[in-house]
C-alpha cells in the first residue's frame, strides 16, 4: 500500500487494526464530531472552503504552531495523491480524540486521528494507511513485469489461506489475462467453491454504469447537466428539492442528497425493495444536507434519483436500460441486477467476517440486503465481464462523462470500488500502462480493495 503523508506533531496510523462502525450519527450528535464531518466536506469542496474551515475550526494554539497555509499545502498533496475522500466509518469517539476512516476515489482506505481541544475544536490530525483486518502477509514486491503474476498469486494464496480473501483476482495486460484465479467458497453451506466465472455483488461500482447512461442521454440531446431535476422529473415527490438541484450536481455528488441506508431502511424489510420506486420513500422527504453546489458528500440517494431520470427519459426501467445500452455493447452477458431470492447458479453468497467476531464463522447477510440492487449499486458481475467493460472504455464504446457534462476525447484511466458488509470489489484500468486489475470478493471490505491497491502499486513501481 502506498504511504500517504503525515502531519507533523502527530503520529502515523499505519499498521493499526480498526473495527468500523458505518453509522455516522454519533458524529452528528457531537460538536467535535460535526467538525470532523465538516472537514471532509471542505476537503472535497476545494482550497477556499478548506482554508475557511481551518480558520474557523482549528484550535488557536494549534494554528500558532502551524498556520493555515502550510496545512493547505499538505492537503493539496493529499488531494493530488488520492483525489476526493469519502468519510465511511467511525472507529472511536472520545472527549479528546476522534478516529474515523475515509475511502479515496480509487478505493484505498485511509485512517484519520483528530485530536480535540477542550473547546471542541481540532487541535491536530494525523493521516495514514489503515488496515481494517489483520495485516496482509508480506510478499516480495516484483521487480519486473515477468515477476508480477507469481507475486500476485502468492499474495492472494496467502490471504486466502489466512481467511482474509474469498473471491476472484484477474490481472490483465493489454486485454489478455496474466493472472486469473478463484479462491474460497461461493456458498459455504453447500461447500460450493468460487470459480473464475462466479458472479459477485459489485456494490457501488454500479454507479459508473449509471453515470455512463446519463452521459448517453446527454449525447442524445435528452438531458443536460445544467437541467434542474424538476425539469426532467416534474412529478418528483419533493418539488422543493427538485427545483434546487441540477443533474450535474447529482452526478458529482454536490447536490446535498444523502443516503437511503438509514433508519427507515433498517426498520423495514429490505428484501421487499424490488424497484427504484421502492427506494424513494426512504429519503424523498429528508431535507438536503447542504446547499446544492457548496459541498461534496457521497450520495447513494442521488444515484438512485439518476436511475429514475434514466427511466423517465428512456421509457425503460433502469435494469432494462443498462442491460441494453451498457452491458450489451460491452459484451457483458453475465452482468445484471438480480433479485436476492432469484440469484442464478454460480453466484457468490456474501459473508460478514467482522460481525462474526474473533474465531467466529463468517455468516451471510442476505436478510439485510435489498431485494434488488439499484442505480446506486448492488448489481452482479464476473471478473471476465469487468475485463470486457475495461475494453469498452478503452475503445470508446462506453464513455464516462466529465464532471462538467462534457466528454473526454480519449480514455486514460478509471478506478472505482464498491463495498459493504459481506462484499467488496475494486476495478482499476489504465490505457497508459495497459494493465487492468479486478478483484471481486464475497467478504467484508477491504478484502478486495486492499490487495487490489497493492497490485496497482506494484505495477506503478515496475513501470517507473
Amino acid at each position: 500500500m502506498r504511504i500517504v503523508f503525515f502531519l507533523t506533531i502527530l503520529f502515523s496510523l499505519a499498521g493499526q487494526a480498526f473495527t468500523q462502525n458505518h453509522d455516522l450519527s454519533a458524529l452528528k450528535a457531537d460538536e467535535a464530531g460535526r467538525r470532523v464531518i465538516a472537514y471532509f466536506d471542505a476537503y472535497n469542496a476545494g482550497e477556499d472552503q478548506l482554508r475557511a474551515f481551518f480558520t474557523d475550526n482549528i484550535a488557536a494554539d494549534s494554528l500558532k504552531q502551524r498556520p493555515v497555509e502550510p496545512r493547505l499545502a499538505f492537503h493539496k498533496q493529499v488531494r493530488a495523491n488520492h483525489g476526493k475522500i469519502e468519510l465511511v466509518s467511525v472507529v472511536s469517539i472520545a472527549p479528546d480524540e476522534i478516529k474515523v476512516i475515509g475511502r479515496a476515489a480509487a478505493g484505498e482506505m485511509i485512517g484519520y486521528d483528530f485530536n480535540i481541544s477542550p473547546d471542541k475544536k481540532i487541535a491536530g490530525m494525523g493521516i495514514g494507511p489503515v488496515e481494517e483486518v489483520s495485516a496482509p502477509p508480506i510478499v516480495q514486491a516484483p521487480k519486473t513485469a515477468a515477476e508480477l503474476p507469481s507475486s500476485v498469486e502468492k499474495l492472494f494464496d496467502t490471504l486466502s489461506a489466512d481467511g482474509e480473501f474469498s473471491g476472484v483476482v484477474l490481472v490483465a495486460k493489454d486485454g489478455t489475462p496474466i493472472v486469473s484465479k478463484a479462491y474460497g467458497l461461493a456458498d459455504a453451506a453447500k461447500n460450493v467453491p468460487n470459480r473464475v466465472d462466479t458472479k459477485f455483488n459489485l456494490g457501488s461500482i454500479n454507479k459508473m454504469f449509471t453515470r455512463i447512461s446519463i452521459g448517453q442521454l446527454v449525447k442524445a440531446g435528452k438531458l443536460s447537466f445544467s437541467d434542474k431535476l424538476s425539469r426532467v422529473l416534474p412529478d418528483y415527490p419533493n418539488k422543493a428539492i427538485a427545483d434546487r438541484v441540477t443533474i450535474g450536481q447529482i452526478v458529482t455528488m454536490t447536490s446535498g442528497l444523502g443516503n437511503f441506508f438509514n433508519e427507515k431502511f433498517l426498520a423495514g424489510d429490505p428484501n421487499k425493495i424490488r424497484s427504484l420506486q421502492d427506494y424513494l420513500p426512504l429519503f424523498v422527504d429528508v431535507p438536503l444536507e447542504f446547499e446544492p453546489g457548496t459541498k461534496s458528500r457521497y450520495s447513494n440517494a442521488g444515484y438512485l434519483v439518476l436511475g429514475l431520470v434514466i427511466e423517465k427519459l428512456s421509457g425503460q426501467n433502469y435494469y432494462e436500460y443498462v442491460r441494453e445500452h451498457v452491458f450489451k455493447p460491452a459484451g457483458m452477458t453475465d452482468t445484471d441486477s438480480f433479485e436476492i431470492d432469484k440469484l442464478p447458479p454460480n453466484t457468490a453468497v456474501g459473508y460478514m467476517t467482522r460481525a462474526a467476531g474473533a474465531g467466529g464463522a463468517p455468516r451471510p447477510n442476505t436478510k439485510a440486503q435489498p431485494g434488488r440492487g439499484s442505480s446506486a449499486g448492488g448489481g452482479y458481475s464476473t471478473a471476465g465481464d469487468m475485463l470486457k467493460f475495461a475494453a469498452a472504455l478503452k475503445s470508446g464504446k462506453l464513455v464516462i462523462p466529465n464532471d462538467d457534462g462534457t466528454f473526454p476525447t480519449e480514455f486514460t484511466t478509471a478506478g472505482f470500488a464498491g463495498g459493504s458488509e459481506e462484499e467488496n470489489s475494486i476495478f482499476l484500468t489504465s490505457a497508459r500502462s495497459g494493465y487492468t486489475v479486478i478483484v471481486l470478493s464475497n467478504l467484508d471490505p477491504p478484502s478486495a480493495e486492499q490487495p487490489g491497491i497493492q497490485v496497482r502499486d506494484w505495477i506503478k513501481q515496475i513501470l517507473q
